[in-house]
């Protein structure tokens, strides 16, 4: 596979899932303009991922069962139409529905992200979803400094205009570089989506990935989603333009990505998740100590992103060694579940903020990312009994 594709795909990746971030640090904006509370503006951000599980669970099995290609321009269209519905919104109802629509429609690197693995040999499958994955995870945290800094000088609404001219410039580039794909599913829609739950029940594996990445991106999200109230609530009271710049710190973290795929290539990926679940551990203690100075955020944030992006790359590692001809289903069940978490730690974050502020927030961060330790350590041990019973079984034949 040429690197070149792998990194046209890695920055399209990038590109679209900013859409889902962009309101994060303009959360504040929101509550201004249309004179609401800090806890209604949250909702935004809540109810986008939401619409991106529900998006997912939609349109992400649909890539083994259609042209890809064709399918991601299709959808790069949907989110232009979303990216211009919320840049008009004349009310705070109109633009929960467009940020749902918004998640909703801005798949398309959950079909990428599948395909490059297809496209990518065995042996460096691990390397090319860490780059892919890198692109991702660059275009979540500098999607909230590209919109803090573009909210606190040009308006809110001026991001969302940008964000659907870039789309259409993707639709361009990608119809011409992406290779065409042979769908590897011939059965109706109904069955399709009816073979989701058979891979629940027969890939453990798959199991466990979802549950980890789910807790971790909860308590990513129980941070990011008050980080904006957050650094407000501080002594110089610091806008959209402060809060988005810690996406850039988050860069950091994020550079971790292709080492964490070739981790797992050469080593363990499922040693690098639990790396990964014990750094989120040590972020959230240093968010609850450190967390009433910005330098205190700037180093909890580098460690919440490096465990972020490393447990994921590891977990996508690990499903895409599962079964080659579902990729795009074994990617539905993980990334909807991992989205879900996504959203309910919004949800989560959002309400602690409102009842106890950034202790509550901290506590519930702290929660989720044990509790993700907790998942792993259950799954290691339901593997070593089930091969001590199949080495039992084998020694009494």
């Amino acid at each position: 596979m040429r690197r070149s594709t792998v990194w046209v795909m890695a920055a399209t990746c990038g590109l679209v899932v900013a859409n889902n971030y962009y309101n994060q640090p303009l959360l504040v904006d929101f509550a201004h303009t249309f004179q609401v509370s800090e806890r209604q503006a949250g909702v935004v951000a809540a109810l986008t991922q939401f619409g991106y599980a529900l998006g997912m669970l939609v349109f992400l099995p649909l890539g083994d069962m259609l042209e890809r290609r064709r399918l991601i321009s299709v959808m790069l269209l949907a989110a232009t139409a979303a990216l211009v519905s919320t840049a008009l919104s004349p009310m705070m109802g109109w633009l929960m529905a467009s940020g749902f629509a918004v998640g909703f429609t801005s798949i398309v690197p959950q079909l990428l992200t599948p395909f490059a693995a297809q496209l990518a040999e065995p042996q460096e499958r691990g390397s090319v979803v860490g780059i892919v994955m890198g692109g991702l995870l660059a275009g979540i945290l500098l999607s909230r400094t590209i919109s803090g800094l573009v909210g606190a000088h040009l308006g809110w609404r001026t991001m969302y205009w940008i964000a659907a001219g870039i789309m259409i410039v993707l639709v361009l580039v990608l119809a011409k570089l992406l290779p065409k794909n042979k769908p590897s599913f011939n059965g109706s829609y109904g069955d399709l989506m009816a073979s989701l739950l058979h891979l629940i029940r027969t890939q453990p594996v798959l199991r466990e990935t979802s549950l980890v990445a789910a807790l971790q991106f909860a308590a990513f999200s129980a941070f990011w989603t008050t980080l904006a109230f957050q650094v407000y609530s501080l002594p110089g009271h610091y806008g959209s333009d402060v809060a988005g710049m810690f996406g850039i710190v988050g860069v950091v973290g994020a550079s971790a990505a292709p080492y964490a795929g070739k981790f797992s290539d050469r080593k363990s990926p499922r040693l690098a998740v639990m790396l990964s679940s014990i750094a989120f551990v040590i972020a959230y203690v240093v968010f609850g100590m450190l967390g009433s100075a910005i330098w205190g955020l700037a180093l909890g944030v580098i460690l919440l992103d490096l465990g972020m992006q490393s447990g994921h790359v590891s977990n996508m590692t690990r499903n895409f060694s599962l079964k080659s001809e579902a990729m795009s289903r074994i990617n539905t069940v993980y990334m909807v579940t991992r989205f879900l978490g996504g959203a309910l730690g919004s949800v989560a974050g959002n309400y602690a903020w409102s009842l106890w502020r950034w202790t509550g927030v901290c506590a519930v961060g702290l929660l989720l990312s044990l509790l993700a330790i907790v998942v792993q350590l259950y799954f290691g041990r339901r593997y070593a009994t089930n091969a001590g019973s199949m080495q039992a079984k084998a020694a009494g034949k």
